[in-house]
């Protein structure tokens, strides 16, 4: 087990050296484990939970106790803002005042808790301790909490964007396919409009034959004139 250099004793906290530990043998003596989350988000007036679980190598009895500890971001003493031992025993003054609840089970290695109405001037460090004798030494996990508004502006989870990012192309596609078929639209209206200018394939697809007979038809009558002068002269 990962022996650290903070560790808890007889409801205190020791701040040892790693060598130091090593050769006063600490470290084998750490059977008891504690894991919790660094760093915690919650948005102002939301119920936050503050994660907690531990490991002891020894059977849970009622002397086992639980102790969350709070400092200020702003720095200051160390305050107890919750004590566990068999039953939950909230604070009853302070600023975390009947605003934590205990939601942890010690026979599950759980020793969470929550609190709620979160304002931002809660905005710090908490510490998690668990004893359970013989098992008092453990390493010191740190929770840091920040409290935020949550504001006006949508807060877009993982599945909304996803969702965008799948919908929109296909959303630009149909756009565009509109416009297309609304432009042939309005070309084949402006053609079927009276009076409208032919294109050049049309002119060219008709037979242009005016000129041709127009000849045709002068030199019939000239063929004409002919024999009739002929048939006039006198033999």
């Amino acid at each position: 087990m990962p022996c650290g250099e903070a560790v808890a004793a007889g409801g205190s906290l020791v701040l040892l050296p790693r060598g130091i530990l090593l050769l006063l043998g600490v470290c084998n003596a750490l059977s008891l484990e504690i894991k919790a989350s660094p760093k915690v988000g919650a948005f102002v007036g939301e119920q936050v939970s503050l994660k907690c679980s531990f490991k002891s190598s020894s059977p849970i009895t009622e002397s086992l106790t639980v102790d969350w500890t709070y400092r200020p971001l702003t720095g200051g003493q160390m305050e107890t803002v919750f004590h566990y031992q068999s039953v939950p025993y909230p604070t009853t003054v302070g600023r975390f005042k009947d605003r934590i609840s205990w939601v942890g089970n010690v026979a599950k290695g759980d020793a969470s808790i929550a609190i709620q109405s979160p304002v931002m001037s809660d905005n710090g460090t908490f510490i998690c301790s668990v004893k359970n004798p013989p098992d008092v030494y453990h390493n010191i996990p740190q929770t840091t909490l920040i409290v935020t508004e949550r504001g006006l502006s949508l807060q877009l989870t993982s599945a909304v964007l996803l969702s965008i990012l799948v919908f929109l192309p296909s959303v630009i596609v149909v756009v565009l396919l509109l416009v297309r078929m609304g432009r042939k639209f309005g070309v084949l209206k402006e053609k079927k409009k009276p009076g409208c200018k032919k294109s050049s394939i049309e002119v060219s697809d008709e037979p242009e034959h005016t000129e041709t007979d127009n000849c045709l038809g002068k030199l019939r009558d000239w063929c004409l004139n002919c024999v009739d002068t002929d048939e006039e002269d006198p033999y």
